[in-house]
């Protein structure tokens, strides 16, 4: 007989927080950004996980999620991944079926570990003590004094050893101000820190090539996404033209689409969202993919929910410190991470599953649904 706490259900609920200016990259612009919360219930414990997500994804977990993990055994969390993943065939996916399987994992990861009275990461098994992060922003619309005040900060006042800015403005219409973008950020962070950038697809093939010569003057090391990542051929043969790593793998919702990325030599260090992938147990299963391909992978985006697994895979490369995602998460959960010194330590008050708790208070004015 199956003594296992079974799980009671699945709560959503839908917050959407403006930006603190305009912001865009070099293929989107937006001023505001939603938070889709999961909230599992065993017992009188609970698991939270969140994706960044039209409000949509709530009603793919009431309609399609729920209904399939409800009775199942609290701890199977793989077991309920695959119910999921098996429960959304016929609505697609990739995208926001895939976003709300993510949000109900991290959900199912985070409440299996409050049950066990452990941190995430003691669940998981660290393989190592801390978490290198970089500063990610610098968005296209930033003038220079908003762009030299959010380097500063990250770099003066947090102590993070590397960041990254936004290019490729207006699909790569705007090189010149690219370039004089990067400059005046090398001028801000000095030579000791380590200079990132990410186009988001936004330039031609030759265009990236061209740009990535002025880049590494500036001793810029990391181009993320100089083509758009749907084309791996064209991406590959960038990364053979560039001395730069090439990273991409953020729009990455199933398994097969990182096995492809890998396989075709796109990337020098992959990336994988968490809350995109299908949660924990698909990121965890993309990173040793990459490892199995000899290549790092970085977390992309939503900081606290990547930490504790981040901790757990030791071909990690780092974690994006994104400023939207770090001011909302600060905003709406307490037991957020500091990244003194350029890192998270995701277990260092020894708070069981991932550490974060829904501030109502503080959450209610963003909630939409």
């Amino acid at each position: 007989m199956n003594h296992s706490p079974a799980v009671a259900g699945v709560d959503t609920a839908v917050f959407t927080v403006p930006t603190d200016a305009p912001e865009a990259d070099g293929t989107l612009n937006w001023d505001s950004t939603t938070l889709v919360l999961a909230t599992v219930r065993c017992g009188n414990i609970t698991g939270l996980g969140y994706t960044y997500a039209p409000a949509a994804t709530a009603r793919i977990i009431e309609d399609l999620l729920a209904t399939v993990i409800a009775g199942l055994p609290a701890l199977d969390v793989p077991r309920m991944n695959e119910a999921m993943h098996r429960a959304v065939r016929n609505a697609g996916l990739p995208g926001v079926a895939a976003q709300a399987i993510a949000a109900v994992d991290i959900a199912l990861w985070d409440m299996k570990a409050r049950l066990l009275d452990l941190p995430l990461v003691h669940l998981l098994g660290a393989a190592r003590e801390d978490v290198p992060v970089y500063g990610s922003g610098g968005f296209t619309t930033y003038d220079d004094d908003q762009q030299e005040r959010q380097l500063r900060g990250w770099v003066e006042t947090d102590g993070i050893p590397r960041v990254k800015i936004k290019i490729a403005e207006s699909w790569g219409r705007c090189e010149e101000r690219d370039q004089l973008r990067v400059a005046k950020a090398r001028a801000v962070i000095g030579d000791a820190t380590a200079l990132y950038v990410d186009a988001n697809g936004g330039y031609s093939a030759k265009q990236a090539v061209r740009v990535s010569r002025a880049l590494a003057d500036e001793g810029v090391t990391w181009f993320e996404e100089p083509v758009s990542s749907d084309h791996l051929a064209t991406l590959a043969a960038i990364r053979d033209h560039v001395t730069l790593d090439v990273a991409a793998g953020e729009y990455g919702y199933t398994l097969p689409y990182f096995e492809h990325m890998l396989a075709a030599g796109a990337v020098d260090c992959l990336q994988a969202d968490i809350t995109r992938c299908g949660g924990i147990t698909v990121w965890l299963r993309a990173a040793a993919l990459a490892q199995a391909h000899g290549l790092e992978i970085s977390g992309h985006c939503a900081p606290h929910a990547h930490a504790h697994a981040a901790a757990a895979v030791p071909n990690l490369r780092h974690l994006e410190w994104f400023h939207d995602h770090v001011r909302i998460e600060r905003l709406l959960f307490d037991g957020v991470l500091a990244p003194d010194g350029g890192a998270v330590i995701p277990s260092a008050d020894g708070t069981p599953g991932l550490g974060l708790t829904l501030n109502a208070e503080r959450a209610l004015p963003y909630r939409v649904c």
